[in-house]
């Protein structure tokens, strides 16, 4: 992301109504899976007791009404014994709910949605859940004060969920660490061009209405699934040479509302260049395709790293370009397990923009260090307000130390094993977590074993958990 800039136990009315299901079949082996992961920052955010390895979103929307409709179906695989299991879902309204085809009760409390299945489901059994929701979805605010979920535009609407928003339009496991495959259908009033992630499989008009089909076949974490509706210039075309790619070269859809087409033409002309450079600078691209989505200056106020094509609310300066797409490798494909480790996604991204202007005759990585260190503090107000990897609260993952000083650690290490070893470093990292989540511990113990022979403990304890500023040296 480039801004501006409690698991609690399940309440007595659902313990009840839980009972209440399960009191009318013999021989219940199952429990309630958990309304949370536990995450340190948002705790009611995902569920236990799953795994989600599809999502199939079939939804319909009304921009006049600003009326949603959809059939989501999940298929997960179980985890425990399962009696229920819970969904975040927050705002529109239930019409019905089956696990496996049959109906199945359920109930909700604030964004849980609390399925009970017909049978229960055994630890490790494939399961599909169905449900059909409407309703007028909710644009949702962040504890930062920015918006998510849904956001109503002039001529559409546009769905960005970091950290929690995803919940505002369609049912799931919320929470970064389960990340799956998606399949999204989507019919909006002819004339509508509706933009998600993956790749464009289908389309057709009919009887006044466009529906059109988006595959995303890499796993993906529902925070970073996007749906634009709008009216947008398209452009198609491929970039040869990235590796993973196609014979015919790497496909790019782009999406640019037409009042930025003229203002977003030069710093798009270099998305090929930037992919490129990323590739030579992080390995092998992780997605099967890339593109942008250039919306004009609207609510969200901040761009996204929506996965395969990020967001940007206007025509973006290519340092948020390149942010961008680095987050392709570190947040999208590299995830992180736990909000608490945003810095490994903020960190890197904005490393990247100091690696692309070192390379392309502008300020070295280090005197972009030494000006932050020496004079940051003029510009970041809150940059020594608490160290990268201990926001001091939700309100606070998006502040200049989750960026600026992550991408302080970065530098540290680079210092500490040299320019060679620090591009090997990064590559690999990249590559050992393809794909899947991982978190603080994880890196500094990859470092350590990448670098044995040098010492990390000063740069872990003062730059990345220490508080206040650290001394240069």
């Amino acid at each position: 992301m480039s801004r501006s800039a409690q698991l609690v136990p399940a309440t007595a009315l659902l313990l009840v109504g839980a009972l209440a299901l399960t009191a009318c079949d013999g021989g219940v082996h199952g429990t309630p899976g958990g309304s949370g992961p536990r995450d340190p920052y948002f705790p009611k955010s995902g569920n236990g007791g799953y795994d989600v390895t599809h999502y199939a979103l079939d939804l319909a929307y009304d921009p006049d009404g600003n009326r949603l409709s959809g059939t989501a179906t999940l298929t997960a695989r179980a985890t425990d014994d399962l009696s229920a299991f819970d969904l975040d879902l927050d705002g529109l309204d239930v019409k019905s709910v089956t696990v496996g085809g049959d109906k199945a009760r359920w109930n909700r409390t604030g964004q849980e949605l609390t399925v009970r299945p017909h049978d229960d489901l055994d630890e490790g059994r494939t399961f599909r859940v169905t449900v059909r929701y409407s309703g007028t979805p909710r644009t949702i605010t962040d504890p930062d004060g920015s918006e998510e979920g849904w956001l109503p535009t002039e001529d559409g609407a546009v769905a960005l969920g970091e950290p929690t928003g995803s919940m505002a339009w369609f049912p799931g496991n919320h929470h970064p660490s389960d990340k799956a495959p998606y399949d999204l259908t989507i019919t909006v009033p002819e004339g509508l061009q509706a933009v998600s992630n993956g790749e464009l499989t289908a389309s057709r008009t009919s009887g006044g209405r466009t529906t059109s089909t988006w595959h995303t076949a890499e796993p993906m974490a529902s925070y970073l699934a996007t749906l634009a509706i709008g009216d947008y210039d398209i452009r198609r075309s491929t970039i040869p040479g990235i590796e993973g790619a196609s014979d015919g070269g790497l496909p790019v859809y782009t999406a640019v509302d037409p009042s930025e087409a003229a203002a977003s033409r030069k710093v798009l002309a270099q998305l090929p260049g930037i992919m490129k450079w990323a590739q030579a600078a992080f390995g092998p691209y992780p997605f099967s395709s890339t593109g942008a989505i250039v919306d004009r200056q609207g609510d969200a106020g901040y761009a996204l790293e929506t996965q395969n094509r990020p967001y940007f609310p206007g025509t973006p300066d290519t340092g948020t370009l390149v942010h961008e797409l680095a987050h392709q490798w570190f947040g999208d494909s590299v995830t992180p397990k736990t909000w608490r480790d945003m810095w490994l996604n903020e960190g890197f991204a904005t490393y990247a923009e100091w690696l692309w202007t070192e390379d392309h005759g502008g300020d070295s990585a280090q005197q972009t260090f030494d000006a932050l260190y020496d004079h940051g503090d003029d510009v970041y107000d809150d940059l020594w307000d608490f160290p990268p990897a201990k926001p001091s609260s939700a309100a606070h993952l998006s502040d200049s130390p989750v960026y600026q000083r992550g991408a302080m650690v970065l530098h540290k290490i680079r210092q500490t094993v040299g320019d060679k070893a620090f591009a090997a470093l990064v590559r690999g990292w990249a590559a050992a977590h393809r794909h899947g989540n991982a978190d603080t511990d994880d890196f500094t113990t990859y470092v350590e074993h990448q670098a044995p022979d040098k010492d990390f403990t000063p740069i872990w304890d003062d730059w990345l958990y220490g508080d206040g500023k650290p001394e240069r040296a």
